[in-house]
């Protein structure tokens, strides 16, 4: 780092990426992108809007805000689009978050987390996952700090209950709630429609999955007009214009088009089953994923050696170095085509076991 870089950032660990190959060899499993394109309709408006680039776009999103918002079932004062849902997550952290204030998250979670946190030089506590993997909601009740949980959880796939998620939102009354559904499409249950119910919820969502638009940044929060509100001061003191013309056009598009996003969703849920019966099939162990990857360890197998051996083939999925995670990959579910193709590499990998030990 240079010798101007502020002292306060000295210590930032930043957010490590997945895998983006410049090569187009590679079967890419690593990142959780959808195997689908985007849907017609969002590819048309998206290339309309392009005619209009020297024109800013609407900072209030206001037709795509109310489309949402109808599909969701809330009013469009509670919606707040955002250049992917990280920028929601940020928004909760610098409008929320502070000494007063810290934030709790599990230790094995979605890593910009921490980065968020640290950024905005928030205490934070990390608690750690069950045996099992799991979210133990007995840590999270009464504990008075602004509260960051996916749901189903990253890397892990694994959902909790609406019920027991209520349950820490209920006992936290003077304190945020932050719930990442970002994966709530392949299997688990929205929180949605608790933001009527509880005015310290705030829901986050994305396009980047089972929109298929990981590539244009598109994501919301869902919360009471009031928590809205107070995002949005924070939005119009950073980027006013933070999602461009097209990425808007393309989520309408996308969004008139829901049909198509859900069936897309039964194929990958399949697909899913299917990977995960075949790598049960071939001695793994996996998570009950509710999401579009599996994670999965074999008891023969050192993680971080299979990662390799599946790269050097031409297949790449996601590895993490924590101790208690290393033993996994994260395996995101592409096309059955492609699905078929890894675990026919799989299997040849475990027949010459010798190279993954």
């Amino acid at each position: 780092m240079s010798r101007f870089f502020s002292d306060k950032y000295k210590s930032l660990v930043p957010y490590t990426p997945g895998e983006q190959p410049k090569s187009t060899e590679y079967i890419k499993l690593n990142t959780n992108e959808s195997p689908f394109p985007p849907t017609e309709k969002a590819i048309s408006y998206a290339a309309d809007a392009a005619k209009r680039l020297q024109l800013y776009p609407d900072p209030e999103a206001y037709e795509l805000s109310g489309k949402l918002a109808q599909l969701l079932g809330v009013e469009r004062e509670e919606v707040l689009l955002t250049n992917g849902s990280d920028e929601i997550l940020n928004f909760a952290f610098m409008a929320f978050c502070d000494e007063s204030h810290p934030a709790v998250f599990p230790d094995i979670t979605y890593g910009f987390y921490k980065v968020f946190a640290e950024i905005n030089r928030v205490p934070y506590t990390e608690i750690p996952l069950s045996a099992d993997l799991t979210v133990n909601v007995e840590d999270y009740i009464g504990i008075g700090k602004n509260i960051f949980l996916a749901n189903p959880n990253a890397p892990t796939g694994i959902a909790l209950p609406v019920s027991d998620i209520e349950r820490i939102i209920a006992s936290n009354p003077d304190n945020i709630v932050v719930i990442d559904d970002a994966y709530v499409d392949f299997g688990a249950e929205s929180c949605v429609p608790l933001i009527k119910k509880y005015g310290n919820l705030i829901v986050t969502q994305t396009f980047s999955k089972s929109r298929s638009m990981a590539g244009a940044r598109l994501g919301f929060g869902v919360a009471c007009g009031e928590l809205i509100r107070d995002m949005n001061t924070v939005k119009y003191s950073t980027n006013p214009y933070n999602i461009n013309r097209m990425t808007m056009a393309a989520g309408l598009g996308t969004l008139e088009d829901e049909e198509t996003v859900r069936e897309r969703c039964r194929e990958i849920i399949a697909c899913r089953e299917y990977t995960a019966c075949e790598l049960e099939r071939l001695g793994f162990e996996l998570t009950d994923s509710r999401t579009n990857f599996v994670f999965a360890k074999h008891a023969g197998a050192d993680g971080e050696k299979l990662y390799l051996e599946l790269k050097k083939r031409g297949i790449l999925v996601r590895h993490f170095n924590s101790e208690r995670i290393k033993d996994y990959n994260r395996i995101t579910v592409g096309s059955r085509e492609q699905m078929e193709c890894f675990i026919k590499t799989i299997e040849e990998i475990l027949e010459a076991s010798d190279e993954i030990r």
